[in-house]
């Protein structure tokens, strides 16, 4: 709860959470997902990477580097092999 609140006041902040905008940030809550034993998780769409660990520091960097830099946080991304 505590990743949760921190992701909706840090966009917010960061006016990414305004559905008014482009490339706005929309956040769902929902159950394990069968992975969450790495949880909390995060996942980015378009780009459908999925991350774990997810901590008010981690979710700081996929902020700063994936959705305001475009980088993909390797070190917390889930590899979620082929389809």
């Amino acid at each position: 709860e505590k990743a949760w609140d921190y992701l909706k006041r840090r966009l917010k902040e960061l006016g990414l959470a305004s559905e008014t905008q482009h490339g706005y940030v929309a956040r769902t809550k929902a159950g394990c997902l069968r992975i969450c034993a790495n949880g909390p998780i995060c996942v980015v769409h378009p780009d459908n990477v999925w991350y774990q660990q997810c901590d008010a520091e981690v979710l700081e960097r996929i902020i700063q580097e994936h959705l305001i830099g475009g980088t993909v946080v390797s070190e917390y991304a889930i590899n979620l092999g082929s389809a």
